[in-house]
């Protein structure tokens, strides 16, 4: 649909906005200007969404898994004793025993027994099973095949920013949502020295991890691509824009619904963008705020981050201190969930139900471990059938002596 003076982002759904129409007339009226209500002042009633907090239930004991294979993974030879992991319970978000966490999630450790020190008592240690250690290859070989994938994704993490440098703490603490591998500044970085320059010494004080060139076909939102290629297939100019789709049976506040229509209405500003000119209270930098959040969504590897891992690119993408409530304020764009306590961003439009609409070619990385994971509990499940036949057996066979 195209009403002089603005192109319209021909997905673009209002859901239940349905009084989300612009006044033809008034657009027709040169004297006509919008009005904006102060960003600051916009309240939005926070709504749960059971779909998409089941998305992040899902994921919970495959996550904890996760934490326990890479810390037994960071130990020197990959060895711990078995003790020394049930006193970091607490930090893992352990809430079992260590002993009953390996009976859970068998395949995962072989257990054997050694010293301490040298004239120590035998106590026993974990260590990476062979099915374990089949998984780590195959992570390997799926890192190898997207190299160039990670390499797009660490470019753009840095272009976004303000001074195109990111800490190195902060980058390493967020790798794991954006699918960077373990050593991706020891073995990524040094081999890409026409896109990175590593500054200061990891691991001794500050270090940085810094753009040397830009490349243009990186410097291009996943929204700007879906506008080019639906451009190409209507042969319609379509102006990139966001998808608002808010969920059933949510509504919104009429000044709010006012509000939301005339700020789709700007213009789209690119997160690779220059926007040092723009202030931090505008409703452009709003926009443009809108649009990191959304790129940096799109480039996670499950399309929702922690708010408190996004919170630690306040300064390096712009974000005013109150970033967080625009996850509520654009809820047609972001659904922020509470599950497990904490507060996590998670892309509307990348989900269908509970589940993802298109994958991320390193996810493949999750589903190997998954298999993993699901081939031994089925083994638990076996024996455990296997065990519960026995004892019937075995009361029968009771009850039968018994009885003669």
């Amino acid at each position: 649909m195209i009403i002089p003076g603005i192109l319209f982002k021909s997905q673009t759904s209002f859901s239940s906005i349905s009084n989300l129409k612009l006044n033809l007339k008034s657009f027709l009226n040169p004297k006509f200007t919008l009005q904006f209500n102060p960003i600051s002042s916009l309240k939005v009633v926070w709504r749960k969404d059971s779909t998409l907090d089941k998305a992040i239930e899902n994921d919970k004991r495959y996550k904890l898994c996760a934490r326990v294979v890479k810390e037994v993974l960071k130990e020197p030879g990959q060895a711990i004793p078995l003790r020394y992991l049930d006193k970091r319970r607490e930090r893992l978000r352990l809430n079992v025993g260590v002993k009953t966490f390996i009976n859970n999630n068998p395949g995962l450790f072989d257990t054997y027994y050694d010293r301490i020190r040298p004239k120590s008592n035998l106590v026993p240690f974990l260590r990476p099973s062979n099915r374990l250690r089949n998984f780590l290859e195959e992570e390997k070989r799926i890192y190898d095949e997207n190299e160039q994938l990670v390499v797009s994704k660490l470019c753009k993490l840095l272009m976004m920013s303000r001074y195109k440098v990111i800490s190195v703490d902060k980058l390493v603490h967020v790798k794991r949502e954006f699918g960077l591998p373990n050593d991706f500044l020891v073995n990524l970085v040094p081999n890409y020295s026409n896109y990175f320059r590593l500054t200061g010494s990891p691991g001794e004080g500050q270090s940085f991890l810094e753009l040397v060139e830009w490349n243009p076909e990186f410097a291009k939102s996943v929204i700007e691509q879906r506008a080019e290629e639906e451009s190409q297939l209507t042969g319609i100019r379509v102006r990139p824009n966001f998808n608002y789709n808010l969920p059933p049976g949510f509504s919104l506040r009429k000044e709010m619904r006012e509000w939301v229509r005339d700020w789709l209405e700007l213009d789209y500003i690119s997160p690779y963008e220059d926007v040092s000119h723009l202030d931090q209270a505008s409703r452009e930098m709003e926009k443009r705020m809108v649009a990191v959040l959304h790129e940096l969504l799109s480039l996670s590897l499950l399309k929702r981050v922690p708010v408190p891992i996004l919170g630690k690119f306040t300064n390096d993408y712009r974000f005013s201190n109150a970033f967080s409530s625009a996850f509520t304020r654009h809820s047609g764009i972001f659904y922020m969930s509470l599950k497990g306590g904490i507060k996590t961003a998670v892309l509307r439009e990348a989900y269908k139900g509970d589940e993802l609409i298109d994958k991320d070619p390193l996810l493949g990385i999750k589903d190997k471990f998954v298999e993993l994971l699901e081939e031994g509990w089925r083994e638990r499940a076996e024996m455990l059938r296997v065990q519960r036949e026995q004892v019937k057996k075995d009361m029968e066979m009771m009850a039968a002596k018994n009885g003669n």
